[in-house]
């Protein structure tokens, strides 16, 4: 493979992979993804995921990306077979906090009257926000991905050297795999684990705003499975799940909503969140390519991936 081969090659190919590697095809590129492992076994793959740029900078550029994305998904919404849904609910704190910047962005999004509230909280608030459905919505992007004219190789590499002379693009999006690929010793993991549950009847979404606590509460309906939420655990490289870890989720969670105690258990996801200061999307020279970053999205690549795309196309 040569440069009169492709265009663009992209590495990685969890969301933020997919998602560039797309928006390069559909601006007529050639474009291939190397990748260590398909996309149904990345991180992208354990999400919950709902939209929300939370805890990621810097908050200048984030707000920009995210609200790209979620008129994206907002469209996307629109056609079942992408995984994609407006579903509606609450965010809430057990201590009074100011809602989000970010709230007015979102349909219905209002402050709760305190009987909206479980027990033991003091705000919250209601909106109605993407909540996607990562299976499918993996699969989807891959589909859209091979009607662009894009491919996918499972190629692993030690070092972003071995790209030189592939294409005359590169696109870095290999997600916690950068650490060693730049090197970038400022990328960390943060692991995350969910429970996959049969869904007792729930409709609506809830979480719980609970700062840098590594305990997550979060329960997203996906039709007839609900996923329940989480953890965060900064410097853990274990991607097998916990069977602590689980119980205290599911725990946390039946706190929240008594109909998941007991709820059948159907799965567990793990995936390590590729953490740092501040998201990079920028470029540089490596040889004779023009080589551009696009990683560190912590847990908001979901939320930031359509606009990050949008600004490595608009680099070119």
């Amino acid at each position: 493979m040569s440069r009169r081969d492709i265009d663009a090659l992209v590495i990685g190919a969890g969301v933020s992979g997919l998602t560039t590697a797309i928006c390069l095809a559909e601006a007529g590129l050639r474009v291939t993804i190397w990748t260590a492992e398909p996309p149904q076994q990345t991180t992208s793959y354990a999400a919950g995921a709902m939209w929300g740029p939370y805890l990621v900078e810097p908050v200048d550029r984030v707000g920009v990306w995210s609200a790209q994305t979620l008129d994206v998904l907002r469209q996307l919404a629109t056609d079942p077979q992408t995984g994609v849904r407006l579903v509606s609910g609450i965010e809430a704190s057990r201590k009074p906090v100011n809602p989000p910047e970010w709230g007015s962005q979102l349909d219905g999004f209002r402050l709760c009257e305190a009987d909206e509230l479980p027990e033991g909280f003091a705000a919250g608030w209601r909106y109605t926000a993407p909540i996607v459905d990562m299976p499918t919505y993996l699969g989807y992007l891959e589909q859209r991905l091979a009607a662009g004219g894009g491919r996918i190789e499972i190629r692993r590499i030690d070092s972003l050297d071995q790209a030189v002379g592939v294409a005359p693009v590169v696109v870095n999006c290999a997600g916690i795999g950068a650490r060693d690929l730049v090197p970038d010793p400022e990328l960390t993991p943060i692991r995350g684990q969910l429970v996959v549950v049969e869904n007792p009847g729930i409709t609506e979404f809830f979480s719980e705003d609970t700062g840098l606590s590594p305990d997550l509460v979060h329960f997203y309906p996906q039709g007839e499975t609900v996923i329940l939420g989480g953890a965060a655990q900064p410097g853990d490289w274990s991607r097998e799940p916990d069977q602590d870890t689980a119980a205290a989720i599911i725990t946390r969670c039946s706190d929240v909503e008594p109909r998941l105690l007991g709820a059948r258990v159907l799965g567990h996801r793990v995936g390590l969140r590729p953490t740092r200061l501040c998201v990079r999307v920028e470029g540089q020279r490596l040889e004779s390519v023009t080589l551009i970053h696009n990683y560190g999205h912590g847990g908001a690549g979901i939320t930031l991936s359509w606009g990050c795309a949008a600004e490595v196309v608009a680099r070119l």
